[in-house]
């Protein structure tokens, strides 16, 4: 009776902690002090695999933590499958033992269960051949049953923090859209976050094009794909498992029934994703893809605030910012921005004898002409009346005056119904920082150059003097 007791209290010791690592040592260390055993393991199992490894243990007799038992095989694989105590009092003569210690004579294998499941094997072994009597292994026994509701109740505890965290993750991720209108740094600050909240190494957000491509928008971590921002995902690889040892999550970002894009998560080892994590992700993933909905909303406001009405391109309020952050951006990377200031010539003529509903369609064809002739990195905007401005990032003078002949050239080459005039353009180009290195600077060289454009004959483009230079020049002619 006497050590039963000491058994109960040791048992309560156990009960007494909710860390899993905490639980198992002290298992182990009952087991060790109070039976005098020379070693012993405490094997958990892996029900997706239905194999038992090697998570805690004393002496030198256990398997290597990377060696798995399969359900049924071996001592402590057969009590696990048998669920009872299995017992070999003398080792060498049992055939189902796996020899992992020259010394060990006999083992006794107990299954950890709760709720009639079996959630890990308590596994002792002696140097002495029959060493375990039957008492010995009915007060083991009666210990596993208290020390597998311990490990249960260290295991739901994990759980219930892993939980909270995620949970307060969502909370915060959440909060973060209310106020969060950039999309970029959104995504940017998803990506960061989850790594912290979730079992994942590498984060990916793709968002659909106007084309359905899927492409890379944001990302932490290391690369299982040799993926850069802007990436094009194939579809037939959005929703797959890597085979490499990782594990992926692709959740689908959908909002009103709209698949807007994916979020994939990956692990750096396999069966790192419980179902928890799945849910609480899934959650992640409704948040951004309604987020990313919204802020693609207020783009299409501010997009509509910066258009001009008659002509569809942007405005004067645009270029202002656009071309302050071009600077910013040539002034710490390097690669140059030019500006073109253009006019169209003669054109309070077309208004004064075509009409101004004619002048107003040469002023849309002018700008169609433009777009369809420009990069899509380049800017095209409506500055005022017939005057029209372009920024050109990673653009030089010489090249940013080739690109305005090819526009003036365009112009002058295309057609305008009921105007029985020739249409054409005068052309001013600057450049950052030979021209200035302030946006009025660099508009003023433009503007400056664009005059002197007009004054040479129109139908011109005139590159603004550098800052050492006096006069603007003639581009050469196309």
């Amino acid at each position: 009776m006497q050590r039963v007791a000491i058994l109960y209290d040791a048992s309560q010791a156990v009960l007494s902690t909710f860390d899993l690592d905490e639980v198992l040592n002290q298992v182990l260390e009952i087991v060790r002090d109070y039976f005098h055993l020379q070693n012993g393991s405490i094997m958990l199992l892996d029900e997706s695999t239905q194999q038992l490894s090697v998570r805690a243990h004393f002496g030198d007799c256990v398997l290597p933590s990377d060696v798995l038992v399969p359900f049924g095989q071996g001592i402590a694989g057969t009590a696990a499958k048998a669920r009872r105590p299995i017992y070999s009092a003398d080792v060498t003569t049992d055939p189902r033992y796996l020899g992992t210690r020259g010394s060990t004579r006999s083992e006794l294998a107990i299954p950890l269960m709760v709720r009639d499941e079996v959630v890990g094997v308590l596994d002792c072994q002696s140097d002495r051949p029959d060493f375990f009597d039957n008492e010995t292994v009915d007060l083991l026994t009666l210990f596993a049953t208290q020390a597998s509701i311990g490990l249960q109740n260290a295991k739901l505890y994990s759980m219930l923090q892993r939980r909270a965290a995620q949970l307060e993750a969502i909370n915060a991720i959440a909060k973060r859209t209310t106020v969060e209108v950039d999309l970029k740094e959104l995504l940017d600050r998803l990506c960061t976050q989850l790594p912290h909240s979730f079992p994942v190494d590498y984060v990916s957000i793709f968002l659909r094009d106007e084309d359905g491509y899927l492409i890379l928008r944001a990302q932490q971590g290391d690369l299982p794909r040799a993926l850069k921002t802007g990436d094009i995902m194939p579809e037939s690889h959005a929703f797959t498992t890597e085979g490499d040892g990782r594990e992926e999550v692709s959740l689908p970002l959908v909002s009103f029934g709209e698949n807007l894009g994916l979020l994939a998560c990956v692990t750096a080892q396999g069966k790192a994703f419980q179902p928890n994590d799945i849910q609480a992700l899934e959650s992640v993933a409704d948040i951004l893809a309604t987020a990313t909905q919204n802020a693609r909303y207020v783009d299409r406001v501010r997009q509509l605030a910066y258009r001009d009405g008659l002509t569809g391109v942007f405005n004067r309020r645009y270029f202002d910012s656009r071309l302050v952050e071009e600077i910013t951006r040539a002034a710490r990377y390097g690669g140059g921005v030019s500006v073109l200031m253009i006019d169209l010539d003669h054109f309070k003529t077309i208004n004064d004898d075509f009409g101004h509903m004619i002048g107003d369609d040469v002023l849309r064809a002018v700008s169609t002409i433009f777009n369809r002739h420009l990069r899509k990195v380049d800017v095209v905007c409506r500055y005022g009346g017939e005057e029209f401005a372009v920024v050109l990032p990673a653009t030089q003078g010489g090249s940013a005056a080739a690109v305005a002949n090819k526009l003036r050239l365009a112009v002058a080459n295309g057609q305008y119904a009921g105007v029985s005039m020739p249409v054409t353009i005068s052309v001013g180009v600057a450049e950052f920082p030979a021209n200035g290195i302030t946006r009025d600077d660099i508009v003023h060289s433009a503007d400056m150059a664009l005059y002197q454009a007009k004054e040479n004959g129109r139908n011109k483009v005139c590159l603004a003097p550098s800052c050492a230079g006096s006069e603007p020049q003639p581009a050469p002619r196309a």
